[in-house]
């Protein structure tokens, strides 16, 4: 069973928010995408959360 995930809202400025778009649209994710992955890569390496993160 896949985790379920919490949704939250999140303020930005225009130019981040155009800043993420334009990457998200560079890596082919859709926002939400990038924003997580970003956040996931982040936490990976500040080692707040395992660098595999539980996939095989």
């Amino acid at each position: 069973m896949a985790d379920k995930k919490k949704p939250f809202a999140l303020r930005v400025s225009p130019e981040i928010m155009k800043a993420l778009e334009q990457w998200a649209a560079d890596e082919f994710r859709s926002l939400n995408g990038q924003i997580e992955y970003l956040l996931n890569d982040a936490l990976k390496q500040a080692g707040r959360i395992k660098k595999d993160n539980g996939k095989k």
